[in-house]
C-alpha cells in the first residue's frame, strides 16, 4: 500500500515522497486508517517498524493550525523524545503546525515559552509532571495521547507518573499506546484508560534469513575483552552496538577500547544530554563505528545501518536479547549478533536459549592477542609546574 492511497493530506503524501518513503509498513497501514477513524489503538510493534510515522501522520491531519496544544506524547527516553519530536516537525513545518520537545537535564524556561506557541508536545513523564505542577502547560484542548514505548516506559518505573498525566488529559481524548511487547500490565492500563481499542500487531522486522546468531564460551573472565577488541578490528565491518549491563561498565569499556585504537563512544542514562547527543550524532554522522550502550539505545532509537551487535554483558531474558539483536539485519542487509560468554554470563545465556525461536550457535574461538583491560583508569595530573603556572606562581 502507497501513501497516496491513505486518506491523508497532499501536503503529507509529498512530504513523504521526498523523505525516501515508497510503501507503507505493516503497522503504518493497519494503524493509520483506525487513528483517522478516531478509534483508540494500541500498536505492538519493534524499534524499526515506522511506528513513529504511523502515529505522525494521521494526528497531523486531525490538528487545527493555531488551536494551542491539542496532542501530547509521551516517551521513557530523552534520545526517543528528541526522535519523536523531528519526525513531528519534519512533517509538520509544511502544514505550520509546531511540536516542541520537553524533557530533564536542560533547562526549563526556553521550554515553557515554547509550551506557549506549540499544537504538540512531546516529552519525557518526570518533566512532563513537572511542567503539570508549576501549571506552565495547559492540557484543557488536548484531544490525543499517545504512550510510546510503553513497555519501557512500565520497565523503567514510570508507571505511576504515566498514571498521573493521564488523569490532567480530558476524558474524550483519542489515546494511542505502541510497545514492543504487550504483557499484563499494559493491558490493565488499557483497560483503565482506552475505549474499545483497536489491537494491532505485527511481526518482527528482523530477516532472520540474514541474521547470523553466534556465542563464543570463553574460559577465562580476562579474555572476553580481549576477544572483543580482535572482533571488533578483524571480524566487523560497518557500525557496531556492544551492549554492557550498566553504565560504569559501559563507561569502562568504551574507555578500553579507544586506548586500542577503535574509535568507540557510550551512551547510556548517566550522561548529560549534550554527551549523549554528542555519541548519537557521531553514530549517524559516521565519525565513529562502535557504539558502548546499555539497554537505552536498544529501544526506540532511530540507529540505521547496523551490521554487528556484541553482547559484551548477556541480557537476562530473552525479550531483552530479541530487542538488542532487532538492530541488526534490516532493510535486506546481512548483520550479525555475537554474544560473548565467561562463566557469570551462564545463568542469564540459559534463559535466553530458553526461548525455541532463538538460533544461537557456538563458534570456535579464533587465535586473538591479549590486550590489557583496565578498570581504574586515572587522569594523569598536570606536571607540578604547569598546575603552578595557571595560578600565576610562575609569572
Amino acid at each position: 500500500m502507497k501513501f497516496e492511497e491513505l486518506e491523508i493530506s497532499k501536503e503529507i503524501v509529498e512530504k513523504t515522497i521526498e523523505q525516501g518513503f515508497d510503501k507503507l509498513t505493516l503497522i503504518q497501514e493497519r494503524c493509520i486508517p483506525e487513528i483517522i477513524k478516531g478509534r483508540d489503538v494500541v500498536g505492538q510493534a519493534e524499534t524499526g517498524s515506522g511506528k513513529t510515522v504511523a502515529f505522525c501522520l494521521p494526528i497531523l491531519e486531525k490538528i487545527q493550525k493555531r488551536g494551542g496544544l491539542q496532542a501530547v506524547v509521551l516517551t521513557p527516553t530523552r534520545e526517543l523524545c528528541i526522535q519523536v519530536t523531528d519526525v513531528f516537525k519534519t512533517f509538520g513545518k509544511i502544514l505550520n503546525i509546531k511540536t516542541t520537545s520537553i524533557y530533564g537535564g536542560v533547562g526549563i524556561e526556553p521550554q515553557i515559552k515554547r509550551i506557549k506557541t506549540s499544537e504538540i508536545v512531546v516529552g519525557t513523564p518526570g518533566r512532563m509532571l513537572d511542567h503539570l505542577r508549576r501549571k506552565t502547560i495547559d492540557f484543557r484542548n488536548v484531544r490525543f495521547l499517545i504512550i510510546d514505548e510503553t513497555d519501557k516506559m512500565l520497565e523503567m518505573g514510570f508507571i505511576d507518573d504515566v498514571e498521573k498525566i493521564i488523569k490532567y488529559t480530558p476524558i474524550n481524548r483519542q489515546t494511542l499506546m505502541f510497545s514492543a511487547t504487550i504483557m499484563d500490565s499494559i493491558h490493565r492500563l488499557m483497560n483503565r484508560h482506552l475505549k474499545t481499542p483497536v489491537i494491532i500487531k505485527t511481526k518482527s522486522q528482523v530477516d532472520k534469513s540474514k541474521l547470523h546468531q553466534i556465542y563464543y564460551d570463553i574460559y577465562k573472565k580476562n579474555d572476553k575483552f580481549s576477544l572483543l577488541v580482535h572482533l571488533l578490528k578483524n571480524d566487523t565491518s560497518g557500525l557496531a552496538i556492544v551492549f554492557c549491563a550498566t553504565r560504569k561498565e559501559s563507561d569502562i569499556v568504551a574507555r578500553n577500547l579507544r586506548k586500542n585504537g577503535i574509535h568507540a563512544l557510550a551512551i547510556h542514562g548517566g550522561m548529560s544530554q549534550n554527551k549523549r547527543t554528542q555519541s548519537l550524532d557521531a553514530i549517524k554522522n559516521e565519525i565513529t563505528e562502535v557504539l558502548v550502550a546499555t539497554d537505552v539505545a536498544a529501544r526506540g532509537l532511530d540507529i540505521k545501518n547496523v551490521s554487528h551487535i556484541y553482547n559484551y554483558d548477556v541480557p537476562k531474558t530473552s525479550i531483552e536479547y530479541i530487542h538488542r539483536i532487532g538492530r541488526t539485519a534490516r532493510a535486506g542487509e546481512n548483520g550479525a549478533a555475537i554474544t560473548l560468554l565467561t562463566a557469570p554470563d551462564h545463568d542469564n545465556f540459559r534463559r535466553v536459549q530458553s526461548n525455541e525461536e532463538l538460533n544461537i550457535e557456538e563458534a570456535k574461538i579464533p587465535d586473538f592477542e591479549k590486550v590489557n583491560f583496565y578498570r581504574n583508569v586515572k587522569r594523569r595530573k598536570k606536571p607540578y609546574y604547569a598546575r603552578h603556572h595557571q595560578n600565576n606562581i610562575y609569572r
